[in-house]
């Protein structure tokens, strides 16, 4: 328990310390002081002012020497910053406040039955279950058409982010390559909260960031994201270019793993899906 709270200790002073170079003075409501420096970001003594903090408390939260701040220490912070929603959650879960519902023990992930029914029945429809750290657990055939056969992925592979980043033919099929994996690794470093010690969650940042530098630089920059709906593009090798419209739905009886759905985003897409889904 020590360790964990050690590697949230340093993820929060590196969180704290990456928001805030990216806020910029005139942001924050100080444009008059924004021409006489010489770099980007807040200074120290400017975030602990706004958050009501004294600079050294900061510095030393900034340096991970601190233990847990308060939750209204935390509000402070979050005004600080301009945190949003998503990254308000991030910093509580780091400094353990997150809702109770949410901190659980890690587990071996188990999907339930009838959601494996409900991914049979989409038979139209491609959908996946993603569990922790964006591992692929189940998925209905068509999804499996659309971006690869992951029954043929070994089990350890079988990772959303592995294939964006690792594997070439993933990579091919995802126009907007870029928005696509950007928006995972954010993802990505939203459930690192969930499970900061994790050592599955160790093994493939590492992997990752000493296989593709830009996944390294995207992890560095510390943003997060816990979106839930958006739209993409898939180019498949026979039926062209296909639009979704995908959306996460939460497993009310595991609160690790999410159903993927991703229905056409127009009707051409729709008749291209059913093509495909036809044997």
């Amino acid at each position: 328990m020590k360790g964990a709270n050690n590697d949230n200790r340093r993820e929060l002073a590196a969180f704290l310390r990456a928001r805030r170079g990216e806020v910029s003075p005139r942001q924050a409501g100080l444009a008059a002081q924004e021409q006489s420096r010489k770099v980007a970001g807040l200074r120290r003594e400017e975030v602990a002012g706004r958050a009501g903090i004294s600079v050294d408390y900061y510095t030393r939260l900034e340096q991970g020497r601190l233990p847990t701040p308060s939750a209204s220490v935390l509000d402070g912070l979050a005004h600080a910053l301009l945190l949003d929603d998503d990254q308000r959650d991030y910093l509580r879960r780091l400094a353990d406040l997150a809702p109770a519902g949410r901190r659980r023990r890690t587990r071996p992930q188990v999907v339930p039955g009838p959601v494996r029914a409900v991914l049979a029945d989409l038979g139209t429809t491609p959908a996946v279950v993603l569990g922790r750290f964006t591992d692929i657990l189940a998925w209905n055939p068509l999804a499996a058409e659309l971006l690869c056969d992951f029954g043929a992925v070994p089990e350890e592979r079988r990772n959303f982010l592995w294939l964006t980043f690792l594997d070439p033919g993933v990579r091919e099929r995802l126009p907007d390559w870029h928005l696509s994996a950007g928006e995972c690794v954010a993802y990505l470093r939203m459930d690192a909260g969930r499970h900061p010690s994790d050592p599955r969650l160790n093994e493939l940042v590492e992997e990752l960031s000493t296989a593709d530098s830009e996944f390294q630089h995207w992890w560095a920059t510390h943003r997060v994201t816990g979106r839930s709906f958006g739209s993409k593009r898939i180019l498949h090798p026979m039926a062209g270019e296909i639009r979704l419209d995908w959306q996460v739905l939460t497993i009310a009886q595991e609160r690790d793993q999410f159903l993927v759905v991703m229905p056409a985003s127009d009707e051409e897409s729709r008749q291209r899906l059913i093509a495909l889904s036809t044997p």
